[in-house]
């Protein structure tokens, strides 16, 4: 028997693209947008305090920081091409209000993060202090307001607010300056917004974490008893603290994101749930596999939690994945085909949803243990805790690439849902519906495997330098190497410092 391979058309191929570009650039982008406002605050309490252990810090962090920075910047390119590319019927069904909040991304939260980014660089010793630790928190500033506008055009998609249906053009448009500003007060924006924000410090404190412990257990070893107290001790603590905070902010929160979504999307949650049917009183559950047309099989449940979750009421109604799929079928079959699958698939979103939440708890916790550990002044030194700290310092990387994944997945089919609350609007749009109807799959193919081709380069290109760096650690001055330099600068023989330095 020959079995024939499985054919993917264009939009399956377009999608995969989507999906694999995004989760390339960003595994980046959080560590940029947590990374940034610690390094200024680093700077900070070096200018408040004179003690040189938080310049080294900041100095040894803000390397990190500045390759992740130009890697994120060239991965992220590839993106707002594809919206024109593979997904051009949807650019010119949203093109009105989508490229508003992307355009002040670009011109403003972009040049504000490398124009200042470029003055802080080039001006250590040639600025004040003041004035190079501002450029670091302008430079903080621009990543906010950068996340804000990219979550400003993806919360709409969740959610669309502010915007008409132009029956002539047949395209969404923004219902003027009003609806500018709806777009900025969408309800879902703030709420991911400070959710994004505070998993991105969970993850640069898990980095921080991480690199400190493997270098206060390496310093200790080789009997650097000072630096491995007085600078990498600090940092653990720095960084596990950061954990701590940003990991109770993200639980808090994702708590209202459930209930909004619960509100707007039921289907995704009821998908998260594994729940076919309504039921008051629903519990939440560990595993489950199958899905609800062939049957859910539930592994440890516990009752009424998911209620609570949905509408802080233990004992409140949920809906089902059969009632979600009625529910959009009865409001917009008549718009899109009334035999559209509307529900997502269950199991995917089941189990993102499930290891978002879990490797973020488990982070947090991980936060609490180190913080534990370093207590009372206490230095680590067993040589376990160095691969620990490697090892789960990519954790949250990983949770929030499962973060993303649900929301992405979790609103399919649509790729603009629609907005339950306002049943008059027409603003919704089918994934399928999105793809560009020109470009042929052949095309799309080719495009994917070289830029999977290619972002995977560029993500050895990452690892490599920042290994590289973070084992490099901090140069640590004696009174022999003072001494050698000064005589290599006498005799004119002074080697070229071949570091990445600023």
């Amino acid at each position: 028997m020959v079995i024939a391979p499985m054919a993917l058309d264009s939009l399956d191929l377009a999608r995969w693209q989507f999906g694999i570009t995004t989760v390339y650039h960003f595994i980046l982008v959080p560590l940029t947008i947590g990374l940034a406002p610690l390094v200024a605050l680093m700077e900070t309490n070096y200018n408040r305090t004179g003690n040189e252990q938080w310049k080294v810090a900041t100095k040894f962090f803000g390397k990190i920081l500045l390759i992740n920075f130009a890697l994120g910047v060239a991965t992220g390119i590839v993106q707002e091409f594809q919206f024109g590319m593979n997904w051009s019927e949807y650019s010119r069904f949203v093109g009105n209000i989508f490229g508003a909040p992307l355009a002040f991304e670009a011109l403003l939260a972009f040049f504000m993060e490398s124009t200042f980014l470029g003055l802080w660089i080039f001006g250590w010793d040639r600025l004040s202090a003041k004035m190079h630790n501002a450029c670091m928190w302008l430079v903080a500033i621009g990543t906010q307001f950068s996340a804000l506008f990219i979550l400003a055009a993806n919360s709409w998609m969740q959610h669309p607010v502010g915007a008409v249906l132009n029956e002539t053009t047949g395209r969404a448009e923004l219902d003027g300056v009003s609806g500018f500003l709806a777009v900025l007060s969408n309800s879902l924006l703030w709420t991911t917004f400070f959710h994004t924000i505070f998993s991105s410090l969970l993850t640069a404190g898990a980095v921080i974490v991480g690199v400190s412990v493997w270098w206060m257990v390496k310093a200790s070893d080789a009997g650097q008893h000072f630096e491995a107290r007085e600078l990498w001790r600090r940092l653990a603590k720095f960084g596990a603290v950061t954990m701590i905070i940003g990991g109770l902010v993200v639980a808090g929160s994702g708590h209202i994101m459930g209930q909004i979504m619960t509100r707007e999307q039921p289907g995704k949650m009821a998908a998260a749930e594994a729940l076919c049917d309504s039921e008051s009183g629903a519990g939440f559950t560990a595993m489950a596999f199958g899905d609800c047309d062939s049957g859910v099989t539930k592994v440890i449940t516990v009752p009424k939690v998911y209620s609570f979750m949905a509408k802080n009421d233990p004992n409140a109604e949920v809906m089902g994945v059969h009632q979600a799929q009625q529910m959009y079928a009865d409001r917009y079959g008549s718009l899109v085909g009334a035999d559209n699958t509307f529900t997502p698939n269950v199991m995917v979103t089941f189990w993102s949803f499930r290891l978002m939440i879990g490797l973020g708890m488990l982070s947090l916790l991980l936060g609490l243990v180190v913080l534990l550990a370093i207590r009372k002044d206490k230095v680590l030194t067993a040589r376990g805790w160095r691969g620990w700290a490697i090892g789960t310092m990519w954790l949250p990387f990983i949770g929030i690439s499962f973060g993303w994944i649900f929301t992405e997945m979790g609103r399919q089919p649509f790729i603009v849902a629609p907005n339950l609350s306002d049943p008059v609007s027409q603003v919704l749009m089918l994934t399928s519906d999105g793809v560009s109807t020109v470009v042929a799959s052949g095309t799309v193919l080719a495009s994917m495997v070289i830029f999977t081709l290619l972002y995977a380069a560029l993500g050895v290109v990452w690892f490599v330098l920042e290994r590289r760096y973070i084992r490099e650690g901090v140069r640590t001055q004696t009174a022999e190497t003072v001494a050698a330099k000064k005589r290599a600068k006498v005799e004119g023989t002074e080697a070229p410092v071949l570091s990445f330095q600023y």
